[in-house]
């Protein structure tokens, strides 16, 4: 794609911003109509429920990874020079940060991305709980907290490169990866077929895991194109939100980035289908006790997901898209401390909520 034209009338940083807006405006409405959601997955997963979140996680997640490996098949995307992969990583801080993202995103009840999707909907609880998620991964990253972040994440590191590049480490190359990608698309679909799940789950879902691939063939194509260096990446929601707090409060002349025009996009595009489907309303918290709860899992989402270098969207889905090794390991981790946080915390039968709300024309998940 020629991107002059973009060049001349928004200038490289504008153009980066613009892919954001619109990557970020399709993410926010697909999420927000197929109920794309980590958390629900996991519970559905471990309860052994029949809600079809895991189908649309699943089929999320699977076209990430196909999408994705295709363009690098193709040649139109190389990860290689990802911060995901050309960057010294860590592999503490992945298994560390990811468990202690998938607590926080159980006591929350919702990832970073579902926060703010829901946010843009009216859910108060998701206002208050995005905004401690966004303070706490600044924290983590340049105050308070970082030095604890840089002394859990030094315990064991790799080095970045072919060390951190699965494709390279198991010798797959990218048609093994292709094919790996393939293998769990055929689980999203044996999955599907014990889950009732409406047409907007099965397209909303792929839509997701299409805006990944997305992402990482527009920063990539912008990059190659560009005079000046920028970023190659995707979608991730741990970085930008403290970016994106900082940047308002603080520092509101820096130039435009992907990021800053990620966020608003998926608020907006949440926006527009909840407003569209006449879903929007406003709710709170019922008591004292539900707003200790998101705080903490609030918190623990924004230490954890600056810790592992990655949400559940951005090592879920973008780092797992280009298999990344601490990725990887930050989903098994997250997946895992998210089912024993269920079944320590949520063990007693526990009412519908928003957060736990059906897909369009599905009725919501019975409690065990």
């Amino acid at each position: 794609m020629d991107w002059t034209p973009l060049f001349d009338r928004l200038g490289e940083p504008g153009t980066l911003a613009a892919a954001g807006l619109v990557i970020g405006f399709a993410f926010g409405f697909l999420a927000q109509r197929s109920r794309f959601c980590l958390r629900s997955a996991v519970i559905e997963f471990s309860r052994n429920l029949v809600g079809g979140k895991l189908t649309v996680w699943l089929f999320a997640f699977a076209t990430a990874l196909v999408a994705t490996q295709a363009l690098t098949l193709l040649g139109a995307f190389s990860a290689a020079e990802a911060r995901q992969i050309s960057a010294r990583g860590s592999l503490s801080g992945a298994a560390i940060g990811g468990a202690l993202f998938g607590v926080g995103m159980i006591l929350a009840r919702g990832c970073s991305s579902r926060l703010l999707v829901l946010a843009a909907q009216g859910n108060l609880r998701s206002v208050m709980s995005g905004l401690v998620f966004a303070v706490v991964a600044q924290a983590s990253w340049t105050g308070l907290l970082a030095p604890a972040r840089e002394s859990l994440a030094g315990l064991w590191t790799v080095d970045g490169g072919a060390a951190r590049d699965l494709v390279q480490v198991l010798h797959i190359g990218h048609g093994g990866a292709l094919a790996v990608g393939l293998v769990w698309l055929a689980a999203a679909v044996f999955w599907a077929r014990r889950q009732r799940v409406p047409a907007w789950g099965w397209a909303g879902a792929i839509g997701v895991g299409l805006t990944i691939a997305a992402a990482w063939w527009a920063t990539y194509s912008i990059s190659r194109a560009a005079f000046d260096p920028h970023p190659i990446q995707a979608l991730s929601f741990t970085g930008p939100s403290a970016e994106v707090l900082t940047r308002t409060l603080f520092a509101s002349d820096k130039p435009l980035s992907f990021d800053l025009g990620l966020m608003p996009g998926v608020f907006l595009g949440s926006f527009v289908a909840a407003w569209l489907f006449k879903e929007l309303k406003l709710e709170g918290f019922a008591g004292g006790a539900p707003m200790r709860r998101a705080m903490i899992g609030a918190a623990c989402m924004g230490f954890g997901g600056m810790l592992a270098g990655g949400c559940a969207v951005g090592a879920g889905l973008s780092g797992a898209a280009v298999f990344t090794m601490t990725s990887w390991v930050t989903l098994s981790a997250l997946w895992a401390a998210a089912a024993l946080t269920d079944r320590l915390v949520d063990q007693r039968p526990q009412p519908a909520t928003p957060l736990d709300e059906a897909m369009p024309g599905q009725p919501a998940p019975a409690h065990p």
